[in-house]
């Protein structure tokens, strides 16, 4: 059974006040208050001068991986972008050889935006478990840079900021063993909403419905009701929609994590691993506790995972 032995994040010294972003990324002032008051953003992390590896190479720092490099058989970066670096340069392999990991399989996982994260795990998971080594690591990262306005904002939505995250997972394990994976793609959402706004209001009506489905497609799987789950660990697109999607499934908004929705914004893949530390952090998980990670990447793709810690 797919397990994370340890999960790790980096977060920038430097962030920015979504005020101090409103001229880079167009918005009126009536906008920057509703991303502040109604979305729950307050700042990012931004590393202007820092590199994908500056952003990915302290999250992994903060794993157990030291002399157990040779367990590693594959490293995989989930990206919420489909590229990360002009052609011929490759900051996953680069960081593969910085890593001492040169035996490792090295690949991305992409195209299904900020669902990846849980995807790469998926992926990751299965590849140990086929080879039958029961000492054998992944190495999963999540993070990307902010580089473009296309690649810091969704207009309405969400605003993202760079942290990088890393988890190590095994075919088996004691901690955070998955239960359940649901996920489901909606090709018809492929398409820039700020250019075709009948696919954005389509994609806001389905929203709540289709990540609905999933949270309880996962749950079913792993044979648990809401009232099993300890925590749900979110994707920080922003703070209202779980509000609204707590009120339409009858959950506790208190149990969710949304503490770093207004500090991070949405971290591209690695909301996950940030929220991760967070619950973990402030002791919110104790062990059996089951807990749900839910994500959606515009595209669209709809993912869930249950875990127990």
């Amino acid at each position: 059974m797919t397990a994370l032995e340890a999960i790790a994040t980096h977060r920038p010294e430097h962030s920015v006040s979504i005020d101090d972003l409103a001229d880079s990324l167009g918005l009126t002032r009536m906008q920057v208050r509703l991303f502040r008051k109604f979305h729950g953003f307050d700042r990012v992390p931004l590393d202007p001068g820092g590199t994908l590896l500056d952003l990915l190479r302290p999250a992994v720092a903060g794993l157990p991986l030291a002399g157990r490099e040779q367990q590693v058989r594959y490293l995989v970066h989930a990206r919420n972008m489909p590229f990360a670096a002009p052609y011929p340069l490759s900051p996953l392999h680069d960081l593969r050889d910085e890593l001492g990991l040169s035996h490792a399989v090295a690949f991305t996982v992409s195209h299904h935006a900020c669902a990846t994260a849980l995807i790469a795990i998926d992926v990751a998971g299965q590849l140990l478990a086929a080879d039958g080594d029961e000492d054998g690591l992944a190495l999963v990262l999540a993070g990307e840079k902010a580089f473009t306005r296309d690649a810091q904002f969704v207009p309405g939505t969400s605003i993202f900021g760079e942290v990088g995250g890393a988890c190590l997972v095994s075919a088996g394990g004691r901690r955070d063993r998955l239960l359940a994976f649901a996920n489901s793609a909606r090709g018809e959402f492929n398409g820039r909403f700020d250019e075709l706004p009948e696919l954005a209001a389509q994609y806001e009506l389905e929203y709540p419905v289709a990540l609905t489905d999933v949270l309880f497609a996962a749950m079913k799987q792993a044979g648990l009701a809401l009232t099993d789950l300890s925590l749900i660990l979110p994707h920080n697109v922003n703070a209202v929609s779980w509000v609204r999607l707590c009120r339409r499934i009858d959950f506790p908004v208190e149990r969710v994590v949304l503490d770093n929705v207004p500090v991070t914004g949405h971290a591209f893949c690695a909301d996950f691993f940030v929220n991760y530390q967070t619950a973990t952090g402030q002791g919110l998980l104790r062990p059996g506790d089951r807990y749900l990670v839910a994500a959606a990447g515009q595209g669209a793709t709809f993912s869930a995972m249950v875990f127990e810690h």
